[in-house]
């Protein structure tokens, strides 16, 4: 079971999802459930960002696959539909978050999950679509798809609701600077694995997610010792 904040790796982020996760957004997997893998690293290939203090994440469609010989993939549009006829992950996501703002659909929910190291992700909880445009990009066309961190604590992803607590992400670059400041450790018992990026100070007394200084690494029992009592 995992809560929002926990530190995990790609096979372990595989088996938690059922499938092999090869693509960036994933419509409506095993079980329904659809997924999104984001990046806000340095280089990283979309332009994704988080705004509201953590609340929304602004996600970019995916492009057309490289092939051998064909264009570069950053020249050319965002595909809506395959050569088929049928839709892109672009197109589904789309088709459900136009008919949300219709008001004839239930917000599509989309679990989220950020890479913040090669072969590390984090789990950053439940997110509902609501919003999905086209916009230019240089001398192309581009997808957006706006989703919206959810507070919902009946709302189970694996038989555990997400906690109040987690009504904003931890900013990328404080994620990074707490994960080289604390060397990848638990800083109660120095373990390496099943970690979890840690409020010092909770929200609910008046932590941020914003600075490094009030977030780091815990393994999984040292959180759940912690629970939200301030040390």
């Amino acid at each position: 079971m995992l809560r929002p904040g926990d530190v995990i790796s790609y096979l372990t982020m595989c088996a938690q999802e059922g499938v092999n996760l090869q693509r960036g957004m994933n419509f409506r997997l095993r079980g329904g459930r659809s997924v999104i893998l984001m990046s806000l690293r340095p280089g990283a290939p979309y332009a994704d960002r988080v705004e509201d203090e953590g609340r929304v994440l602004i996600y970019e469609g995916h492009d057309v696959p490289r092939r051998r010989g064909g264009p570069d993939p950053k020249n050319v549009d965002q595909p809506r539909s395959n050569p088929s006829g049928s839709l892109t992950d672009n197109g589904l996501f789309e088709e459900v978050a136009l008919r949300f703002k219709e008001r004839k659909h239930p917000a599509e929910r989309v679990i989220v999950y950020e890479k913040i190291r090669s072969g590390l992700w984090v789990y950053n909880g439940v997110f509902q679509l609501v919003d999905a445009w086209e916009e230019r990009s240089g001398s192309r066309s581009v997808f957006k798809f706006k989703l919206e961190l959810l507070d919902d604590p009946v709302y189970e992803v694996t038989a555990r609701a997400p906690e109040l607590e987690h009504n904003r992400l931890i900013p990328s670059d404080v994620k990074r600077a707490v994960w080289k400041r604390d060397k990848g450790h638990c800083v109660q018992c120095g373990a390496s694995d099943n970690l979890h990026f840690d409020h010092v100070i909770p929200h609910s007394k008046g932590g941020s997610s914003l600075v490094a200084e009030n977030v780091q690494l815990l393994c999984a029992r040292h959180n759940l010792a912690k629970r939200d009592r301030i040390e």
